[in-house]
């Protein structure tokens, strides 16, 4: 059981970051920025939202153990 919550919260938070990174991408690009450019902001978005939950759980593992 404890296993397929682990799955599932792995699985949300790449989607979560797939979409900040399509998000800054298409808001990049908007903003006339080259497609280099656009995708460099984009990956940082990624890394930035798996950063973040990492973050987050090692601070709640802490919490909780």
């Amino acid at each position: 059981m404890v296993i397929a919550v682990v799955l599932q919260t792995a699985a949300l938070v790449i989607v979560v970051a797939l979409l900040a990174a399509a998000g800054a991408g298409k808001l990049a690009r908007m903003d006339g920025a080259t497609y280099p450019a656009a995708l460099t902001r984009a990956a940082t978005a990624f890394v930035a939202v798996v950063t973040l939950a990492t973050a987050v759980t090692a601070a709640l593992t802490a919490l909780f153990t």
